[in-house]
């Protein structure tokens, strides 16, 4: 057991609210700061959006990763259980992803995406040489973000403006005001190559042309640690980060759904149960939506000042689905571009309609996961959407969304798809407003913006008392990497209030 809980007396009670990957990574730092730990989640499993839908049908029984298939930062996991003395190995198989993504172009070329400098620089070089020669000049200035915004900020709380102040001359100094597109576009030419290395935002929930540059650490963050996936799904994860947490005496109660927050005299004291009871607690973490808590659990109490201003990340339509035929050409993530970028995303971020020039991203487990069953194929693809600020009814939508990107399936990358296919359903956006209480249905929470990125974002430490925020819409931001290591800021927090 940590050298920390030997020495601390447990007395203290923290409740975390949601087990998504955030949720989870604090309740086990939590309980390595010596606090009696209790986790709720109303779904029936832990995982939020990283869950496991399983299928269980006349066809046969059928399981899906819900949402990420993306594990680029093995070591914020790894840093979970040595918390303990225990090893992530001793838990899970990590597998690596090769290539990362498979890019595929209207026009039908590929670009392979991941690997070694020489590799990636022959895979540039297929669309332009000079780009291929600016590549190393690329990836140096993306090691320079990494090393200030992941390793000197990642984990860092931006309680106040002086901590901002702080971090300014670097923000100016990488031209945090600029996209990631523009930054691709400053070493990059071809039209192709810029989309290849600009596409990292819409992982987190961004637009590339508006989120800033401060995201394109991301092509460094997988250059140093790879891309992995879990053998047996992301699941794998789940349940370890679960097991190690109730051999350390963490207490998981599913199917508990919070309906509110009790507040007196400023203080967050319980949390309210749709079952009509309350439960005490001497610090409350939240891992759920930061916008849904204030709009709809505490009531007339103060909100942050840019609460309700925010921009939301867009949306998702995820199909899920398995066939007869094995597709063993195709790889684990393939990125399928539509014809247009620019328009296309601002037709989803900014003008809030559906476009029918479809890019997808998508996922098969069974390219890198060989414990996959053997007699079936499984795959999802995603296609970001509108949120639900838009003027969309998606039960009429949905079914010709998914028509269509079952024909662009067919035609570009899975021929014969309709009549292979032996199980499938489809999430929209409702999806993540009534499953995950995201506000709007964002799938990511808020945007990655440079106005909403550090002291902009909602913070760790609510203004409340005993209140405290982990997830994608803190700080530094979504995606696996950024909501486990919010929960390593918070744990600096704790720290910094009892020094």
């Amino acid at each position: 057991m940590n050298k920390l809980l030997t020495q601390t007396a447990i007395a203290k009670k923290a409740i975390v609210i949601g087990a998504g990957f955030g949720g989870l990574a604090a309740a086990l730092r939590l309980r390595a700061l010596g606090y009696q730990v209790t986790v709720f989640d109303k779904l029936d499993g832990a995982g939020g959006r990283a869950r496991t839908f399983a299928r269980n049908t006349k066809n046969g029984y059928f399981e899906y990763d819900a949402g990420p298939t993306v594990l680029t930062a093995p070591i914020l996991f790894e840093e979970l259980f040595a918390l303990f003395g225990e090893k992530l190995s001793d838990f899970v198989t990590l597998l690596p992803v090769k290539p990362w993504y498979r890019m595929q172009f209207a026009d039908g070329k590929t670009l392979d995406y991941g690997g070694d400098t020489a590799n990636i620089q022959a895979e540039i070089a297929k669309f332009s040489q000079t780009d291929a020669l600016n590549y190393p000049k690329f990836l140096a200035h993306t090691e320079a973000i990494f090393k200030v915004g992941y390793q000197q900020y990642g984990d860092k709380p931006f309680s106040t403006w002086r901590n901002m102040l702080s971090a300014l001359p670097q923000l100016i100094r990488f031209r945090a005001d600029r996209s990631v597109y523009d930054t691709t576009a400053h070493f990059f030419k071809h039209d192709a190559v810029r989309r290849a290395f600009s596409i990292q935002p819409l992982l987190v929930g961004g637009n590339p042309f508006n989120t800033t540059s401060i995201y394109s650490l991301i092509h460094f963050l997988e250059r140093k640690w790879g891309i992995w996936y879990p053998q047996g799904g992301m699941r794998a994860l789940v349940n370890a980060l679960v097991t190690c947490g109730q051999r350390q005496g963490v207490n998981y109660e599913f199917n508990q759904t919070v309906t509110g927050l009790q507040l007196e005299n400023g203080k967050i004291t319980a949390v309210k149960l749709a079952n009509g009871e309350t439960a005490q607690a001497d610090i409350i973490v939240t891992n759920a939506d930061p916008a849904n808590v204030y709009s709809n659990w505490l009531g007339e109490s103060p909100k942050p000042l840019l609460h309700g201003h925010y921009k939301h990340s867009m949306s998702l339509f995820v199909w899920y689905f398995s066939t007869k035929k094995i597709y063993a050409d195709v790889q684990h993530h393939s990125i399928l571009f539509g014809n247009e970028y620019r328009q296309t995303l601002t037709n989803i971020f900014d003008k809030k309609i559906l476009d029918n020039d479809l890019s997808i991203y998508l996922h098969r487990p069974a390219a890198t996961d060989k414990s996959h069953p053997a007699d079936h194929d499984s795959f999802y693809a995603l296609v970001p959407v509108p949120n639900l600020s838009a003027a969309i009814d998606w039960t009429t939508a949905a079914p010709a969304l998914r028509k269509l990107l079952g024909k662009m399936l067919q035609t570009k990358i899975l021929p014969d798809l309709e009549n292979q296919l032996i199980h499938d359903f489809h999430i929209t956006p409702n999806y993540f407003e009534t499953e995950l209480q995201s506000i709007l249905g964002a799938a990511f929470g808020i945007q990655p913006t440079f106005f909403q990125s550090a002291k902009f974002r909602y913070q760790n430490q609510s203004a409340l008392q005993n209140l405290y925020f982990v997830g994608a819409s803190t700080h530094p931001g979504a995606g696996v990497p950024g909501v486990v290591l919010s929960a390593k800021v918070l744990e600096n927090i704790l720290k910094n209030n009892n020094e």
